[in-house]
């Protein structure tokens, strides 16, 4: 038993941090929208707050791997934080919103930084034994995050104001910092050995990781098709507002409760996951997953009344978690960590690129064919995407893919 808690020290440590810092994400952007449609009144600014992330993926994410894979992930991390708890204070402070545009814009290039850091971080740090129990807690962490966050910043705003509440968020980022200053350095790179950020260097590494991919077609593949269903669902829930209340027929109140369900689905599902994981193979958390996933935007797609998209929306957050578990158990088992912070960027590049593309496109098509049918096809893309994966992952050849030790 000792063994145990001993072997489990550092784990709860890092699932706190993150907890923390994800607590701290959601009270952010529940402030940092009201802040900005207080000051500009527009729907329009608000919508602007959604495209800064892609936008920075896609001018930083070619070079954040390279830059990343040399140096220390730890501190990596720990500066980001500290970054990202300065600039959250400043932005009560801003007089105008297009400093605060300024400030997001950097909030976005620190998550950059921070996204395959503690992908690579986290995976030198857990033993491969029990990287799927702990990514079920992280999942659980997540989704308790989801809930948390939103209601902690509606009871901060209510009794204080948006400004005193961005100040108290950026206290989340620091102690996420202080935790992870306790965790141990997991890289030895020697002072002074990092190369200098080059373009050759970039080109170097990127040649390496595309070569990698190549080299290992099936586990690039397996991811690529899990990252293509998160297109689908990032497209599909830009348009969960509009599609819920003016094509289903329900109301602003409904929604948020439909949005508090999903947040209790998903806990519960977190929950049984990270009890009975030892019992679930990789392979089953992610059929069970991608399916059950799919399934529930499909009920959505075609519903017609509350109680069939509230069905809808439980079964793809608590089988959300089933799925996040085992893709990234999957992933941290077959990407060499001396590879994984540019490998990571490279696949955000990707998803990032399509994303912006597609939710554009989502936009147009919805013009010119009623969004229902705009929701059908893009849940029917999904269930054909999920049935290719699970024929992939059951292929018995790569079974050995998918061993946990």
């Amino acid at each position: 038993m000792d063994n145990i808690i001993i072997s489990w020290k550092n784990p709860i440590r890092l699932l706190t941090s993150v907890g923390l810092a994800r607590v701290g994400d959601f009270i952010y952007l529940v402030a940092i929208n009201i802040l900005v449609f207080q000051m500009t009144g527009s729907a329009a600014a608000v919508a602007g707050l959604w495209v800064i992330g892609p936008m920075v993926n896609l001018l930083t994410k070619f070079w954040t791997g390279s830059f990343i894979d040399y140096r220390s992930k730890r501190k990596i991390m720990i500066i980001t934080y500290i970054f990202r708890a300065f600039l959250v204070f400043c932005i009560p402070f801003s007089p105008s919103i297009w400093l605060i545009y300024l400030i997001l814009v950097f909030l976005s290039v620190a998550q950059s930084f921070f996204q395959p850091s503690s992908m690579t971080y986290t995976t030198q740090l857990i033993p491969k034994e029990i990287r799927k129990r702990f990514n079920s807690i992280n999942s659980l962490t997540s989704s308790g995050a989801f809930i948390m966050g939103p209601a902690i910043a509606g009871a901060l705003i209510l009794v204080t104001n948006v400004n005193i509440t961005l100040v108290i968020n950026s206290v989340a980022f620091l102690l996420a910092a202080i935790l992870l200053l306790l965790l141990p350095e997991t890289d030895n790179f020697e002072k002074n050995t990092a190369p200098k950020l080059s373009f050759k260097q970039i080109k170097d590494d990127f040649t390496v990781s595309i070569t990698f991919m190549r080299e290992n077609s099936y586990v690039a593949f397996v991811y690529i098709s899990f990252l293509a269903t998160t297109i689908f669902t990032f497209a599909m829930d830009t348009q969960e507002v509009v599609f819920t209340q003016l094509v289903v027929g329900l109301t602003e109140m409904d929604y948020s409760m439909l949005i508090s369900i999903t947040g209790i689905g998903a806990i519960v599902g977190a929950f049984l996951v990270s009890i009975f994981t030892k019992g679930i193979s990789i392979r089953l958390l992610i059929i069970t997953g991608i399916i059950m996933q799919t399934i529930g935007y499909l009920i959505y797609a075609f519903s017609w009344s509350f109680l069939s998209i509230a069905t809808g929306f439980v079964i793809l957050g608590f089988f959300n978690t089933f799925l996040n578990t085992g893709i990234v158990t999957f992933y941290q088992n077959n990407i060499p960590v001396d590879k994984m912070g540019r490998i990571t960027s490279i696949f955000q590049l990707f998803q990032s690129s399509v994303q912006i593309i597609f939710v554009l496109l989502v936009g147009a098509v919805a013009e010119l064919i009623p969004l229902r049918l705009t929701i059908i096809i893009l849940s029917i893309c999904m269930l054909v995407v999920a049935i290719i994966i699970t024929v992939a992952v059951l292929h018995p050849v790569k079974k050995g893919y998918f061993k946990e030790a």
